[in-house]
């Protein structure tokens, strides 16, 4: 799953992808049908990159990137308006060793709400690139 460029923008429904950069910002465009491009001042938003977003875990933080594996391998996953308890029940399952007083149903919602964005585009199914390492710069 390649999540590189995918961003949530805070104050902003949806999911964008990172476009270009000018002066004042970030260029992006929605993921949905409309595929509404806007800059985004960074001096009055917030972007997060959700291949950098993690979850509380009891030992150790979750990827959101394992997460949504978790979550495309199993079937029947929650309607997002599903009531708290059964969301708690799901994460259960997909996010094991979530930290259950940090993690919210809010919380449960967004990422529910962003895997229904994200499961049928194209980037759903391509491998995230790989990281160069720096051992082979030398």
């Amino acid at each position: 799953m390649n999540l590189r460029g995918i961003v949530s923008v805070s104050g902003k429904p949806g999911l964008y992808k990172v476009i270009g950069q000018n002066k004042s910002g970030f260029v992006i465009e929605g993921l949905d049908a409309q595929k509404l491009k806007l800059v985004v001042n960074l001096s009055t938003s917030k972007l997060a990159s959700l291949e950098d977003i993690t979850v509380f875990g009891e030992d150790e933080d979750l990827k959101l990137v394992d997460i949504f594996g978790r979550m495309k391998e199993g079937a029947n996953v929650p309607d997002a308006k599903a009531d708290g308890k059964a969301l708690r029940a799901y994460f259960r399952d997909v996010a094991p060793g979530h930290d259950e007083d940090k993690v919210y149903a809010s919380d449960m919602k967004k990422i529910i709400n962003w895997y229904n964005i994200l499961k049928d585009l194209p980037v759903f199914e391509e491998e995230a690139p790989a990281v160069a390492s720096e051992e082979g710069k030398e």
